[in-house]
């Protein structure tokens, strides 16, 4: 994709004909934040765990953080159709202990996933257990406090937790996407509460991974990818570039990963210390995106016969590349650039990569307003 489409991708928000952004009616609880949680849980308004209670005072405060309208419709959300307008926004921030500063991201992260590329009504529907996972990137990422070093995809960070649930309450409460009902995920995974990270861009080798969605390294942006949560590359025993990357695409060519059965957008999160080790003898981003294009594949050999004819039939549904005979290595993503590198975490030599939910979605950058 070029960055003139990248660009008009990441600018625009095709949504379906819009409705009226007006809020629903006020529901009276007592003023108990214990008796407010087990109300909010019957109803299906809470992830299960505890809540900050939306109030008209905490939300007119949450609403500080932006001049938009609180009537204004960012998005359609499937299951449900619903309206995720600023408001209902503003009030999952609050449930989620967002800060006001925390709007401008959280709006961008909607449009994403209401964009029709993004596929949210597929997104929600299946059965893989797919995930939010919100990049924030640009210097918004550092002035809000996003961590991106060790530990950067797990607990004790507020604005990756709070951001993160926030856009998965909004799943719940808004696109009506409950576990079971409008979330069809068999097992689901616990990315699905809160799946948010920066890059790491002090350890980084390559340029912010905004700039190869089109945006210059100075704007602020969020991408959304629909994956899976992080799955482990170790490598203690590698100290060259060819080392590591060939086990990078060992890991990344998994026989059960929607990526063999319809390829789709993976992304490969280095570790500071891989991506140093692997940069220090020049590789680019893109050669790293070469290399596993070229080098992640499954040998469908090793498939049974059914799963190879599943994989025959998505092929055969308008992906545009041969049919793959029995011996052949089933690439994971159309295209090297499908194949999105970023670097995050801490010291330690672990990288991780994230599955993701195959052609049926398509990660979606937008510029934060």
């Amino acid at each position: 994709m070029s960055d003139d489409s990248l660009m008009e991708l990441a600018s625009t928000v095709e949504v379906e004909a819009l409705g009226s952004g007006r809020p629903g009616p006020t529901v009276a609880l007592p003023d108990d934040v214990a008796a407010v949680n087990r109300e909010f849980a019957a109803r299906g308004w809470s992830d299960g765990l505890p809540v900050i209670p939306p109030t008209e005072e905490r939300v007119t405060a949450m609403l500080a953080g932006t001049s938009r309208n609180p009537l204004e419709v960012v998005g359609i959300l499937p299951p449900r159709r619903g309206e995720a307008t600023v408001h209902a926004i503003a009030v999952n921030a609050v449930m989620a202990g967002c800060l006001p500063a925390h709007m401008p991201v959280l709006i961008a992260a909607v449009r994403a996933i209401a964009h029709p590329e993004f596929n949210l009504s597929g997104v929600n529907a299946t059965t893989h257990p797919v995930s939010l996972f919100l990049l924030v990137s640009g210097p918004v990422a550092a002035e809000l406090g996003i961590h991106s070093g060790s530990g950067c995809f797990g607990p004790g960070f507020a604005a990756n937790a709070t951001l993160g649930r926030a856009l998965r309450l909004i799943q719940l409460t808004v696109a009506g996407a409950w576990p079971g009902r409008g979330d069809r995920s068999t097992q689901a995974t616990p990315a699905k509460l809160a799946f948010c990270a920066a890059e790491n861009l002090d350890a980084s080798p390559w340029p912010p991974f905004h700039t190869t969605r089109g945006f210059q390294p100075g704007q602020n942006a969020v991408t959304v990818f629909g994956c899976e949560g992080p799955h482990n590359i170790q490598d203690h025993g590698s100290n060259t570039a060819s080392g590591i990357m060939l086990t990078i695409a060992g890991s990344m060519s998994q026989a059960g990963s929607n990526n063999i059965l319809s390829r789709g957008s993976p992304v490969l999160a280095f570790g500071p210390e891989h991506a140093a080790t692997v940069a220090a003898e020049g590789w680019s981003r893109e050669d790293v995106q070469r290399y596993v294009f070229d080098n992640a594949r499954y040998p469908l050999a090793e498939l049974s016969d059914e799963l190879f004819q599943v994989i025959q039939e998505h092929t055969e549904q308008g992906v545009p590349v041969p049919l793959f005979e029995r011996d052949a290595l089933a690439p994971i993503a159309d295209n090297p650039e499908s194949i999105h590198v970023i670097v995050a975490g801490g010291p330690g030599k672990h990288s991780s990569w994230f599955p993701t939910f195959g052609n049926m979605t398509r990660p979606v950058t937008m510029p934060v307003e």
